[in-house]
């Protein structure tokens, strides 16, 4: 298969859930080593790609004033699926490389593997805690059609999205993505936290 030039390629970044176990802090600004996750994985991955898009529903101005494009969903209360939505109808480039903003452990592997290894419509990952379907490559033009096939038959399953598309599951064999989704995680990452 052809390589896949950076200009070819947006970085997707997912921050627009609600974090209730986490009393509604905004996951995209919580600091790690002194750096916000969103500019954490912006940084991580930029160099490998055209341009960084956030989905996000809250705070677009903090996102543009740090360089980010913020994405906020166009249809409401959808979760996941809608933000795949909203990041698919802003994506300039013919393929789309998404991540959540919550992710503890990545690095700048993860987009090269997944290259490397997709089908037509892209790849997905999986790591030793099971599928990653928000850790993926799209190409967008399937994903569009996919995500509104999805919206109107009420199936907000990635996973469900993804069994209609074809993408190849790329393993990343002794690695742990993890999540910042509870206060435990938030202190195993080493951020700070106090109860809401």
């Amino acid at each position: 298969m052809d390589p896949i030039a950076r200009d070819q390629i947006s970085l997707g970044l997912l921050a627009g859930g609600r974090a209730r176990r986490l009393g509604g802090l905004d996951k995209a600004w919580l600091v790690r080593g002194g750096v916000p996750q969103v500019l954490r994985l912006a940084t991580c991955f930029g160099g490998q790609v055209a341009q960084v898009l956030v989905s996000a529903n809250r705070e677009p101005e903090r996102l543009a004033a740090a360089g980010l494009e913020p994405v906020p969903d166009r249809v409401a209360d959808a979760g996941p699926i809608g933000a795949l939505e909203a990041l698919a109808a802003a994506c300039p480039t013919p393929w789309l490389f998404t991540l959540p903003v919550d992710l503890v452990d990545v690095d700048d592997g993860v987009l090269r593997m997944l290259l490397a290894a997709r089908a037509s419509d892209g790849a997905r990952a999986r790591d030793d805690d099971g599928p990653q379907p928000l850790v993926a490559l799209w190409r967008v033009a399937a994903q569009r059609t996919a995500v509104a096939d999805a919206l109107a038959a009420g199936a907000l399953a990635v996973q469900a999205l993804q069994a209609r598309l074809s993408l190849a599951e790329v393993a990343f064999e002794g690695v742990r993505f993890g999540n910042l989704n509870t206060p435990a995680d938030l202190r195993s990452a080493g951020i700070a936290w106090a109860d809401p």
